[in-house]
């Protein structure tokens, strides 16, 4: 048998770090993921996957990522019953996850969002810049150092 997620999206906010009676820390949060194919109006849906996070991860999740976040998370699938306030049994399923990445840096979506606002104003400027480029540039000159990339450009 076999149990095993693997999901990369957005936080939807900001984790929620608690602590158990006994010290453990404890994170849940929730990742939008994009599905793979659009809609019939040519939008992409996106699910909302409940997860959690436990000990140093949860901590380093809670300290270095926040809402709109890009990660990647890595666990099995889990399924729970508890007694909610009003007496009636509440059925949970969530992500348990074994380890969280982080695939962008602490502020990164922030810069992300400044950078849109100011992206319509230098887009033919940056166009024009490419054009000129492009027949002579060496595609290989990075050696491998991160590209700047649109989220939208992405497959996932």
């Amino acid at each position: 048998m076999l149990n095993r997620v693997v999901l990369v999206g957005r936080l939807t906010k900001d984790p929620d770090l608690r602590y158990t009676p006994n010290g453990v820390a404890v994170a849940n949060f929730t990742i939008a993921v994009n599905r793979p194919f659009s809609n019939q109006q040519g939008n992409r849906d996106a699910d909302f996957i409940n997860c959690v996070v436990w000990r140093r991860a949860a901590e380093n999740l809670a300290t270095y990522m926040k809402k709109g976040s890009m990660i990647g998370v890595d666990g099995r699938l889990q399924s729970r019953t508890f007694e909610g306030r009003d007496g009636n049994t509440v059925f949970v399923t969530e992500v348990v996850a074994d380890s969280v990445q982080f695939l962008e840096s602490k502020g990164a979506s922030q810069n992300r969002d400044q950078q849109t606002s100011g992206f319509q104003s230098n887009q033919n400027q940056n166009q024009n810049q490419t054009n000129q480029n492009q027949s002579n540039e060496n595609p290989f000159k990075d050696n491998g150092e991160p590209i700047d990339i649109s989220d939208d450009d992405l497959p996932f």
